[in-house]
């Protein structure tokens, strides 16, 4: 009876040393690379949310999209990396009519937050460059007036 007793012990301390040598192994993993090109989607997926961004600006994306038939979340966005911080430029067309200082402070904190959350990296500064304006032609006003 003693015996089954033991083996009881010790079949109770293997799956706690267990445990104990699992938590090491993952607290031990620091080299966790993240491209710059996986911040920059997250950073996009933020911009694209943001309410008077007409789209993005810069880079050779678009031609990029065209040849791969994809679209390209990091358009327009420049990621500097290191270990434990980012740096994001941003560069946007913004809507006619939108307030380009709300835009810019919306868009900084919504990439701040989204980079910050999936990444565990502390931003440090996001830049946004607005490129330029996006009037409404009259082009564009005829589907919506045809539909009425």
């Amino acid at each position: 009876m003693e015996e089954n007793n033991k083996q009881d012990e010790v079949k109770e301390e293997k799956p706690e040393e267990r445990q104990e040598e699992n938590i090491e192994e993952i607290s031990s993993i620091d080299g966790v690379k993240i491209s710059n090109d996986a911040i920059a989607t997250y950073a996009g997926i933020a911009v694209a949310e943001v309410q008077g961004v007409y789209g993005m600006s810069g880079t050779f994306a678009g031609f990029t999209e065209a040849l791969r038939g994809k679209k390209n979340l990091g358009k327009g966005i420049k990621v500097d990396a290191n270990e434990k911080s980012a740096k994001i430029d941003v560069n946007i067309i913004v809507e006619y009519g939108a307030r380009i200082p709300d835009v810019a402070f919306e868009i900084q904190t919504r990439v701040k937050k989204s980079v910050e959350t999936m990444t565990g990296l502390k931003v440090e500064a996001v830049n946004v460059h607005v490129q330029g304006v996006h009037a409404i032609t009259e082009k564009e006003k005829e589907p919506e007036e045809s539909e009425e």
